[in-house]
């Protein structure tokens, strides 16, 4: 009996030691590495997405953004018109007929895209988003148009403009791109004005804060879910917390006139960013913001750093106010993860999925993954380049980008034993659909 016990502890241990050895990741992937991404990309493939953030909708329509690419501006090489992944993009959903973009073929694509303008029928943004099996787009824009499904497009407004009221000559002359980018924020804050009621600047501090919250909460009732700052094109993502006193007095000096010290619209800018930030907690709003690298020639990768951020994100005063790290911060994704331990902050990964190909994108949510993959999401960045290349074409560059690497990203974790295929699919699910769902809700 006593040999029977021993052998019988002497198994139990046995299988206690293969399976602590079983569980041990390894630095290398086995040889089941190519079988585990076939199996986990056909599971993938299944998973709706729920796209945090894009730019939806016709090359010539401005309200896709509330900013504009300035001229002769540096493009990624992924993004340039000549990528053939583009052709496979339109063929896929679009029934493109061709195997280029020559001039007299790529015609097709643009008589295409008038014609679905024209027509302003919502089924035809929502057929791409069914192709690609999308669930929900968080849509970026200035305005909604009536050919966005609000079913499927829910709207993220724009917030910057609020930091530009007075006199802007002097940035608006700073550098080409400033050039772009201040007068349409100025036409930003005058459509804002006109939408509640004003011809000008109200008498005082007091007033302009009024006006803030109410654009927030109006918007909001018209179907807004979260609010959106650029502000990283045009200043440090670092905001200060001066006193009211001091943005009220700056206030009452160039509300009728005057160019403010960059030093003065700065102080005032920072104010007004408390007041945003307070506002959507209590609306409970979430706040995005443009963490990554930007368009234009005179970005600062400095000031765009989000590290700037963490002074914001770890205040307490924010505590109920959630924060999503749009881009994911790239080329400081590391340092844009690491700050999603504070409970209140999310990431995401759009604009990633478009520019990187997927061999490189997948180290990143390797990473982003083995960290705190509850507080990672899916998201495209679609835009359209032109009248012809659409955001379709990105809608499906980004989408396919994303399944393809998250496959590869989790099938070397499983083939070096960081976890099972079954854990895998929970962090994909995540991931590409139920995060973002536990944030914002699903389709409404």
């Amino acid at each position: 009996m006593k040999h029977l016990i021993h052998s019988a502890l002497s198994l139990l241990a046995a299988l206690a030691l293969a399976t602590t050895i079983a569980a041990q990741a390894r630095p290398l992937t086995g040889p089941d590495l190519q079988k585990t991404y076939d199996q986990l990309l056909a599971q993938i493939e299944k998973i709706p997405l729920y796209d945090n953030h894009a730019h939806p909708g016709f090359g010539d329509d401005s309200d896709v953004d509330a900013m504009a690419a300035p001229p002769n501006e540096t493009d990624f090489l992924r993004v340039r018109g000549d990528n053939p992944e583009f052709v496979t993009a339109a063929k896929s959903l679009l029934g493109y007929p061709y195997d280029d973009f020559k001039p007299e073929h790529i015609k097709w694509l643009a008589d295409k895209s008038r014609i679905a303008e024209q027509s302003g029928d919502i089924k035809y943004f929502d057929s791409i988003l069914d192709k690609l099996n999308v669930e929900v787009c968080l849509a970026n824009r200035a305005m909604m148009p009536s050919y966005l499904d609000p079913k499927r497009f829910h709207w993220v407004f724009f917030v910057d403009s609020f930091f530009f009221p007075f006199d802007n000559s002097a940035q608006t002359a700073s550098t080409p791109d400033m050039g772009v980018y201040i007068p349409l924020q100025e036409k930003m804050l005058a459509r804002y004005k006109k939408q509640e009621g004003l011809t000008g600047l109200p008498a005082g501090l007091g007033g302009y804060e009024e006006f803030v919250r109410r654009t927030l909460t109006d918007n909001q009732k018209h179907g807004g879910v979260a609010m959106k700052f650029e502000a990283a094109y045009f200043r440090s993502l670092y905001f200060g917390d001066p006193p009211r006193a001091t943005a009220a007095a700056i206030y009452d000096k160039y509300r009728a006139g005057g160019v403010p010290s960059a030093e003065e619209y700065n102080t005032f800018q920072d104010y007004i960013f408390r007041v945003l930030i307070d506002q959507a907690g209590k609306q409970n709003l979430p706040a995005h913001f443009h963490s990554a690298v930007g368009i234009g020639d005179y970005f600062s990768l400095h000031n765009g750093n989000v590290l700037n951020l963490e002074n914001v994100l770890r205040d307490s005063r924010y505590k109920n106010v959630t924060f999503v790290l749009l881009h994911g911060g790239w080329p400081y994704e590391r340092e844009a993860a690491l700050l999603t331990a504070v409970k209140n902050v999310y990431l995401d990964t759009s604009f990633q999925s478009e520019f990187l190909y997927p061999s490189e994108f997948k180290n990143v949510l390797k990473q982003l993954l083995t960290l705190y993959p509850e507080k990672m999401m899916y998201g495209s960045d679609a835009f359209p380049f032109n009248e012809a290349l659409g955001a379709e074409e990105s809608f499906w560059l980004s989408a396919r980008s994303s399944r393809t690497a998250l496959a590869a990203a989790l099938a070397e974790l499983v083939s070096e034993g960081a976890f099972s295929e079954e854990k895998a699919l929970e962090l994909a699910h995540g991931y590409l659909h139920d995060n973002a769902v536990k944030l914002y809700g699903g389709t409404k």
